[in-house]
């Protein structure tokens, strides 16, 4: 049997024989994207309930093929969960709701409401510190280097220059690597993963957030080629995470209302919220926030999610507007009116014709292919900086040095190789210009005179992306020096992608993007009646939509950006062009990114070779179940020896007159009912007193950090031989599907209701009433093709 590699956790893999992952550690960290250290263990191989028999095994019922057992597959595993996101509809929760007041009610939806209220406050708050710390920092760097170069100090510029970078830019790194590793990168990837429910709980954690606001503002003010926008995202999840813990002590949100949240529906939902509101406060973007969320994060979707998410981006706009006007009293430092990306082209003129038509196709190709390989390399840098990584923090602190020193020599010494340029004499602003915003800087050139790639280069990267965009200068830069100019931000992003700091690749590809656009404006000029800012937005549009694959929420964002509606058929068209071409050589960034980390990501379509197989092919065993009233050995033998999240519940008789499926208990809901020591001496029903012990909130999945766990529990050889009832905190209505149902089906299925675990029952009758059950690793490529190699010529 071939090997195969995956993210995967024990915990979720209950049909297979799975060791114990530790759990004694608080964060188990995703670290860089290509840091694939994962541990390694076993698993049985599949095996068709056509040749399956039942076997009574010591302590614990496990059904396996007695023709053969396969027992070797190397798969790699993470410990990653998956999400609850399932209604565990047992006796205590239906019984929870029955009582529930209307006060209660009232409690929960207030609640819902005034925890998107406050994602939406603090996520404000954050997008706006981030904008004004890097605008205040960034330009006393470059106040600073401009002043020694007026002097003529060139030598001592380049040593500001640099000092100030590579400060900033280890700054982060030791952020990153020693704090919360798990805050590099944009943190999109992670954020998608968790919407699609994998649980991985550090890439949200409060250290997360610290390192991904301090980290990202370091590293952008370093002028790295990244942008903050990306790390919002993961910003804006991680308050929401905060925010709605559901009553961790580990933080002291111990408020009773909280309660209500101590669960993974809810708390996915605020997440959802929390990505639209980073998006929001990036852009200053809220109806490009939602649907960014609603087509690029979220994989399930409810329409009373959609209005609480909507709320959320219209708080973070209002928070925003009402500090930007704030600033343009001058009360703000270096920050005014820019800083948040925004560019007014309403003013410029938005008609065409045919060969503006053939211009902007021409920009969707164009943006296409180099989108498909710009996320190529990305594929290649980041497993190359995987070897690096894997070495420890010291060295990928050095490589973000080494990154920081090679960005800092091309900023300071590209700009030498162009002829400086007289000023204009129309010039529509002071040239050369003097301070840290303009587009003319005059650099080393003489009075009158202004170097055009230093003032793309020895600025912010959102003040290079206004130049680019301003409709008021035409022929200011050289063609020669926009060449250059994005030969060097393209690879430039592309090695500093990856490194251990919060880097967002938005602001890389648009910077890019309008380059190239702006070139294609400058070849088109004598044809075309658009200005060649706009054929720079469109380049943006296009490279953008060749790099992340997104359509309608990267339109309605360009569009939100540029305030300029008209704009809205050309958008449309560039990015749809840019997305098909690129999708003809590989997939998007970020799918890409996610295929890396090995995170066990679901996506929308089921692959080919899935119609040729159907569910009970993809059951594998050893299966474990218990009696609707078990002996307390047989559970504690279950969980000490396997690794298994989910267990079937198989009444038998005297409990039923022939053997039928109860439903599905938890593995954190056995731990509660053991602490509890709810047993009796004889195999009996508890009855309704069980109600009267336990509430709904005792078997709430905890926030931050680790729930129960077996080693916590002690029971002793007289309880060992005493009877437990499931039957209270058994799942009666779990999602079953036929053996014979389409494999194809099964998965869509699978992700559309967000299960964690779906039963496969038998077609005919006479035999156990469960085939097996089948869990997101059942569903992954590499298992499948795994136990079936011949379905790879169906791929």
């Amino acid at each position: 049997m071939s090997q195969f590699q995956l993210s995967m956790d024990p915990h979720d893999d209950v049909n297979h024989n799975v060791v114990n992952h530790n759990d004694d550690d608080e964060e188990n960290d995703i670290e860089n994207p290509g840091d694939l250290d994962f541990k390694e263990e076993e698993r049985w191989g599949s095996m068709s309930e056509r040749n399956m028999s039942s076997m009574k095994m010591p302590l614990l019922r496990k059904r396996t093929n007695t023709t053969s057992q396969i027992a070797v597959v190397g798969a790699n595993s993470c410990p990653i969960e998956s999400l609850d996101y399932e209604m565990i509809e047992n006796d205590l929760f239906k019984q929870d709701w029955r009582s529930r007041k209307r006060v209660q009610i009232f409690q929960y939806v207030f609640l819902k409401w005034g925890l998107a209220l406050l994602i939406g406050l603090a996520t404000g708050l954050v997008g706006f510190f981030n904008n004004i710390a890097v605008e205040n920092i960034s330009g006393f760097k470059l106040l600073l280097t401009n002043k020694l170069m007026l002097e003529g100090s060139f030598f001592k510029a380049f040593l500001a220059f640099a000092g100030c970078n590579i400060t900033f830019a280890a700054a982060a790194g030791v952020l990153c690597a020693y704090i919360a590793p798990a805050a590099a990168g944009s943190g999109i990837p992670e954020v998608k993963a968790y919407l699609n429910g994998v649980d991985a709980p550090s890439i949200l954690a409060p250290s997360t957030l610290f390192v991904k606001i301090f980290g990202s503002v370091f590293g952008v003010s370093a002028g790295f080629v990244v942008g903050k926008e990306g790390p919002m995202v993961h910003t804006g999840a991680c308050i929401a995470n905060l925010l709605g813990q559901g009553g961790s002590r580990k933080y002291g949100l111990t408020w009773n209302w909280l309660r209500y949240f101590k669960n993974d529906r809810d708390r996915r939902d605020l997440i959802t919220c929390g990505a639209a509101a980073g998006v929001a406060a990036a852009f200053r973007a809220p109806v490009g926030g939602v649907l960014f969320a609603l087509e690029e994060a979220a994989s399930w979707w409810r329409s009373a999610l959609l209005w609480r998410t909507f709320f959320t981006t219209a708080v973070v706009a209002i928070v925003l507007r009402g500090f930007i006007q704030y600033c343009w009293t001058g009360k703000c430092g270096l920050f005014g009116q820019g800083g948040l990306i925004m560019y007014d082209v309403s003013k410029e003129v938005s008609s065409y014709g045919g060969y503006d038509i053939l211009a902007v196709i021409f920009l969707g190709v164009v943006g296409g292919v180099l989108g498909a390989f710009y996320n190529y390399l990305i594929d290649k840098v980041l497993r190359t900086y995987s070897i690096i990584n894997e070495k420890g923090p010291s060295f990928r602190v050095l490589l973000v040095i080494v990154i920081s020193v090679l960005t800092t020599c091309c900023a300071f010494g590209l700009p030498w190789l162009a002829k400086c340029t007289p000023c204009p004499i129309d010039a529509g602003s002071k040239c050369p210009t003097v301070g840290e915003i303009g587009h003319y800087k005059r650099f080393q050139c003489p009075p009158g005179y202004y170097n055009d790639l230093a003032s793309l280069f020895l600025t912010t990267n959102d003040d290079a992306i206004r130049n680019l965009f301003s409709n008021a200068i035409i022929r200011e830069f050289q063609m020669s020096s926009l060449f250059i100019f994005f030969v060097a931000i393209y690879f430039l992003g592309i090695i500093t992608y990856g490194i251990a700091v919060p880097a967002g690749l938005f602001i890389p590809v648009i910077l890019g993007g309008s380059v190239y656009g702006r070139i294609v404006g400058r070849v088109f000029h004598s044809l075309s009646v658009l200005d060649t800012g706009l054929f720079s937005l469109l380049g943006a549009a296009s490279f953008l939509g060749g790099t992340m694959r997104m359509t309608v929420s990267l339109c309605v964002i360009l569009l939100e950006l540029t305030n300029n509606l008209l704009l809205l058929p050309l958008v449309m068209i560039v990015l749809l062009i840019s997305k098909t071409v690129a999708d003809c050589f590989n997939h998007g960034v970020y799918d890409q990114i996610l295929k890396l980390k090995g995170l066990p990501y679901l996506e929308a379509h089921a692959e080919a070779y899935m119609k040729h197989l159907v569910a009970g092919d993809a059951v594998s065993g050893p299966l474990v179940t218990f009696s609707g009233v078990e002996r307390v050995e047989t559970v504690v033998h279950a969980l000490q020896s396997t690794g298994h999240n989910g267990f079937p519940v198989i009444n038998e008789p005297p409990f039923s007159d022939t053997p039928e499926l109860c439903g599905l208990v938890l593995r954190s809901h056995l731990l509660v009912l053991l602490k509890a020591k709810y047993f009796s001496h004889d195999s009996r029903l508890s009855g309704r007193d069980i109600r009267k012990k336990f509430s709904p909130f005792d078997f709430a999945k905890p926030g931050t950090g680790k729930g129960l766990k077996l080693e916590d529990i002690t029971i002793t050889e007289e309880e060992m031989n005493m009877y437990i009832d499931l039957h209270p905190i058994t799942n009666a209505s779990p999602y079953t599907v036929l053996e014979t149902m389409s494999l194809a089906k099964a998965k869509i299925l699978f992700r559309q209701i967000g299960l964690r675990h779906m039963c496969v029952v038998p077609k005919s009758q006479g035999r156990s009433p469960i085939v097996g059950i089948l869990t997101r690793h059942d569903f992954m490529p590499e298992h499948i093709l795994g136990l079936y190699p011949h379905m790879r010529q169906h791929k």
